[in-house]
This record gives structure tokens, sequence and C-alpha cells, in this order.
């Protein structure tokens, strides 16, 4: 839900390119713009088999045709409506959504493709078969709505499928600590990462979601040598309408310049093609979705925007169970005001018309595909921002050559 204080958003800050003479645009509606993207480990050289074919033999990654994927909401902080849209629409859009740290209800299994499962502190929910039921794993480390701290589910919201998804007895409330208590260092996470690995047969890519706070690039570099293939970097403008006011305000940092400081670092260090970086917190339209990728993301998530599209008004009292809208609650007359089906469709069009807006944007930009805008950072100019912003964001000020 974002904080209702006037926090700063640099996305209105940042203006994008457009073709004029010596660079032609491109026209989305006669030509073919790709807006499919491949998240994970990328091959550091071209490779040939023994017969000196080409290898196209690629590690673990997700293959999504859009760059937007949807943000992790766990199953008991909203209801099975709100995970089922989000299912559907995954599937339909070809993209992913992702079970947050409640566990994953049975009956979504078959939407297994495109479900990114979650592993947090609490391990609400975490057993074999729900790892080998998603199409990738995230390890969530923090969240940008209320960095450093755990959650807590009240244990009114604790009931019936909910606690049995989450392996809680019901009534009680759900705590996540802080902290993993596995977790301690880079070698800590290195090694659950593998353990996760190896539980999957090596098949799945694994994520660490982390929130944007002051050291992130050096905490990215460790984890991009950690044996992650994704990192999600989750700013302080987004999140969930439950998080502790004074955290939501006052801990973290904007998105932007977090990425901007992550993709610097990580190609410094020769090491940006080991991992993609998928960035959430303040995604509010399709134009900021392409400067987050010009300055260096893979992809972004979505999650107000997404429940919004459910019909969310952001009344800020998730944390009261009594969503009117069907969405944070788990009382049954009122998740019943929720229709899955129609939800989903919702999400099909918030999405495609995104994707439509993104080509073109780089139609105009005389860029055909997500690839070539990803880290174009000639591509943006900043307005009215200060030289060390500038610096920190790596772009030029407009009409700077």
């Amino acid at each position: 839900m974002g904080s209702p204080r006037a926090l700063p958003v640099y996305w209105d800050s940042l203006v994008l390119n457009a073709s004029q003479v010596t660079n032609p645009s491109i026209d989305p509606l006669r030509e073919p713009m790709e807006t499919a993207v491949y998240l994970g480990k990328r091959p550091a050289a071209v490779r040939r088999t023994a017969a000196g074919a080409l290898d196209t033999t690629l590690p673990p990654h997700l293959l999504a045709k859009t760059p937007i994927l949807f943000s992790a909401m766990s199953y008991g902080a909203v209801s099975y409506g709100v995970h089922k849209a989000l299912a559907l629409a995954a599937q339909r859009l070809g993209t992913y959504y992702n079970t947050g740290e409640g566990g994953l209800h049975e009956s979504l299994y078959e939407y297994g493709q495109n479900t990114i499962v979650q592993v947090a502190s609490g391990r609400f929910g975490v057993h074999r078969a729900y790892l080998e039921a998603g199409a990738a794993i995230e390890i969530k480390i923090g969240q940008g709505a209320k960095p450093g701290i755990g959650g807590h589910l009240p244990g009114a919201k604790i009931q019936g499928s909910v606690a049995e998804t989450r392996m809680v007895p019901p009534g009680v409330d759900a705590i996540s600590p802080a902290p993993h208590h596995d977790i301690y260092s880079i070698e800590d996470l290195s090694q659950l990462v593998y353990s996760l690995k190896e539980a999957t047969g090596g098949r799945k890519p694994v994520m660490v979601k982390v929130a944007a706070v002051h050291n992130i690039a050096a905490i990215a570099s460790g984890i991009a040598r950690s044996g992650a293939d994704i990192i999600e970097i989750d700013g302080f403008c987004g999140g969930t309408g439950a998080a502790p006011a004074r955290i939501r305000d006052n801990v973290g940092i904007p998105i932007e310049l977090a990425l901007a400081a992550v993709d610097t670092r990580l190609r410094e260090e020769c090491i940006r093609d080991e991992v993609s970086v998928v960035v959430s917190g303040s995604i509010r339209s399709s134009a900021d979705a392409a400067k987050a990728i010009a300055l260096g993301a893979d992809a972004v998530s979505i999650g107000t925007a997404a429940l919004c599209a459910l019909g969310c008004h952001m009344c800020r009292a998730c944390h009261t169970g009594l969503c009117s809208w069907g969405i944070a609650t788990q009382a049954p007359h009122l998740a019943a005001r929720l229709d899955a089906e129609a939800g989903a469709q919702r999400l099909v069009n918030l999405v495609t018309a995104w994707t439509n807006e993104l080509k073109e944007l780089m139609g105009g930009m005389g860029i055909n595909s997500i690839e070539a805008l990803r880290g174009n950072r000639l591509a943006l100019r900043g307005v009215g921002l200060n030289e060390r912003e500038l610096g920190v964001l790596g772009v030029k000020h407009a009409g700077e050559n």
C-alpha cells in the first residue's frame, strides 16, 4: 500500500528518451517486439558441444512472457480468492505469482508452473511437496514495507484451510522471526540455497528477496556469490497495508536508488550475469516498469497495483481482517465478495495493458526488446535532481548529451 506520507519517488524525476532523426522509431503494431524475459543465471560465454554444435542448455531459469510478475502475498493475509485469481492470471499471462510465506493451498498446486513458492523465517507451510510444486523457490529475508522486522498473522485469521496450509494450530498467532535463525552470514545463506536446490534435484532456480536498505549493493554482491539465481529487491514505498507505521515511514530507501546501486556494483565486479534482478515497491505504471528495466532490472513485481485491480480501495485496514472487498480477510461473508474468475480477468487486463504500453514506449525509443532496454541508462535523463542523486542513479541531467 505504501506510505501516506509524501516520500520521494524518483520515477517521476526520470524521463525516457525518444527516437527522432538518426534512430528511427518502431511501430509495435507492425513490427515484432520481444517482451519475454529469462530470469536466472546467464552463460558467461558461448559454449559448444563436443561435436562443435552450439550448446543451448541453460541453468534452471524462469521464462516469463512479460517482465511483470505478481508480488508475494501470503494465504491467510489475503483470502483464497486472491490467490486463486493471481494463479489464474499468471497462467493465462505466462508470468508468475508468489505464494508469500503462508504456504500453498493444495487446490492451487495445478498452477505450479506459474508459481514461486516462498520460504520465510517461520517456515510456515514448507514441506517437500510444496517445494516441488513451484517453478522457483524464494528465500525471503526482508520486505520493503517493514525491513528488519518479522511478520505477524493474528490467530483470528488462522482458521480452517489457512491453519492446515500453514501447518499452524487454529487460532494461534503465526509469528515470523525477524532473522532466519540458520542464516547469520552469506555462507549460511549459501548453505540454505544449496539445500533447497538439492531438495528439488537442482531443477528450480532459487531467489532471495531482500528489502532496499543502505548497504544493499554489498548485500546483493554477497547474494550473487551465494549461489542464488535471482535477487528480488523490495523498495520502501510499496508493501502491505498491515506494516507498522513507524517502520513503514522511516526505514529503508527508495527502490530507484537501490536498484541503480546494485546494478552498478554487480557490473563493476563482473558478476551481473550471475543473477537476475527483480524489483518491487512503488511500481505504479508501465512507465515505472520501463524506467526500472532501463536502470538495470530484468523484471518488476507488482503487489498494490494488482490488488487495486482486484478491487482494493487502500483503506490500510488489512490487519483488522475486516476487508470489505474480500481481499485481506478470512471472514466467509466478506471473502465471498471477491470473485476469483472475474478478478483474474481484471489482472489479465491490467498486465496486458501494461505490456502493450511497454511495447509502445520501447518502440518510441527505437528498441525492440526488453533485453535491449535492460540497463540502458543512456535512455534515461534526470529532471530536478542534484549531482549526488544523478551520480547514484548513473544518469545524466536532461539537456546533457
